[in-house]
């Protein structure tokens, strides 16, 4: 198992340059996990695309339910004490903390492209590109 942040995810469901990369991502380890949070950061992305990018609401609503169906079961609410201590910790925003806190109460790493995310908590996050690497191995606690 693996945390993955909304970005990750939006490579992974909308088709990118980086989309490629998170497929291999997703077959290295294919159980995913992420915070509830994902779901209205996901829906702001998507929002960008269907104002910017032309995709429709149709478009959009299947991406939603295509995360709905890899996170299905793997979705968690974290304690806002844990979210919070990370923020002291670090200059990392609340949002991306949750990620943060997620992967440490799983006692896995996640895998962000968030460079203050990978700066801030490098035992813990690890980058799509070093993770879908061949000689890459998953971040230690």
């Amino acid at each position: 198992m693996i945390v993955v942040d909304t970005n990750i995810l939006a490579y992974l469901l909308i088709h990118s340059e980086r989309s490629v990369e998170a497929e291999r991502a997703l077959q290295k380890d294919p159980v995913w996990a992420a915070p509830l949070l994902w779901r209205s950061e996901l829906r702001n992305v998507l929002a960008l695309y269907m104002r910017q990018r032309g995709m429709t609401a149709e478009q959009a609503v299947k991406v939603i339910d295509k995360a709905d169906e890899l996170l299905q079961g793997r979705e968690y609410a974290l304690a806002s004490h844990t979210v919070l201590t990370l923020v002291a910790q670090s200059a990392c925003s609340a949002y991306d903390c949750e990620f943060v806190a997620l992967a440490q109460d799983l006692d896995v790493s996640l895998l962000t492209d968030d460079r203050r995310i990978l700066s801030e908590f490098p035992k813990r996050a690890i980058s799509l590109k070093r993770f879908v690497s061949d000689e890459a191995e998953v971040a230690e606690n």
